[in-house]
């Protein structure tokens, strides 16, 4: 108990330097260009700025928090939020190493996998975006090409589907209710299928409801 008491300390200390430090690399730059061009803003354009986008990213950072954390572990959850890109990446990633390992997330064991998973996930996407950069203006011709726009539009779909065959497939009959409705809403409202951040968390509590149901009903 005393090592695992050490670990997580540890954990929450290098985790929260981590954070504060990408934090301070986030605002550093657009300081450091007002500073050398001699251009502010005004507090009153960021604010207006701020006023549109803000509540939007508030609330999905506050929702992936309560939802991806549970999954990630302590570790994982600081290093895929320093790195980001956690709907696309880092969740998958996780998910599918715990799966082929047959730990569960919570666990102990998911805490390690999940760590190592997202983290050869953080550097094998630096390392992709370094030598996307050094060959973009090569590559630029082929990357627009309208042969590979489906493909680049179903990344997220791809991703997201063969998680969803892994574990539709073990509890098909959880699923239906939450696949019902995300159905019949982007059916009925198209525009928000770019709305995953702050549909996830709904599906999730529409399959806990669901679950609950079938539970007290003996159908699980």
């Amino acid at each position: 108990m005393k090592t695992n008491r050490t670990y997580e300390d540890k954990t929450h200390l290098y985790g929260r330097i981590w954070i504060l430090t990408a934090l301070i690399m986030i605002f550093s730059f657009p300081v450091a260009a007002c500073i050398y061009y001699d251009a502010w803003p005004g507090w009153t354009p960021v604010l207006k700025g701020l006023l549109g986008v803000a509540p939007i990213f508030w609330t999905v950072g506050l929702i992936e928090v309560l939802t991806f954390v549970p999954m990630l572990g302590t570790a994982g959850s600081y290093l895929a939020f320093v790195t980001g890109n956690l709907t696309n990446l880092k969740v998958p990633a996780a998910l599918t190493a715990m799966e082929n390992m047959k730990v569960k997330p919570g666990s102990e064991e998911g805490e390690v996998v999940s760590t190592i998973a997202i983290a050869t996930s953080s550097i094998v996407t630096t390392l992709i975006i370094a030598v996307g950069v050094a060959l973009l203006v090569p590559l630029t011709p082929i990357l627009n090409s309208p042969l590979l726009k489906p493909a680049f539009d179903n990344i997220l779909p791809s991703l997201f589907g063969g998680l969803a065959v892994v574990y539709v497939s073990k509890n098909w009959k959880i699923s239906i209710a939450p696949l019902i409705f995300m159905i019949v809403l982007f059916l009925l409202v198209p525009s928000l299928s770019g709305s995953v951040g702050v549909l996830v968390p709904v599906g999730a509590l529409i399959a806990i409801g669901g679950a609950r149901i079938l539970y007290k009903k003996g159908k699980l």
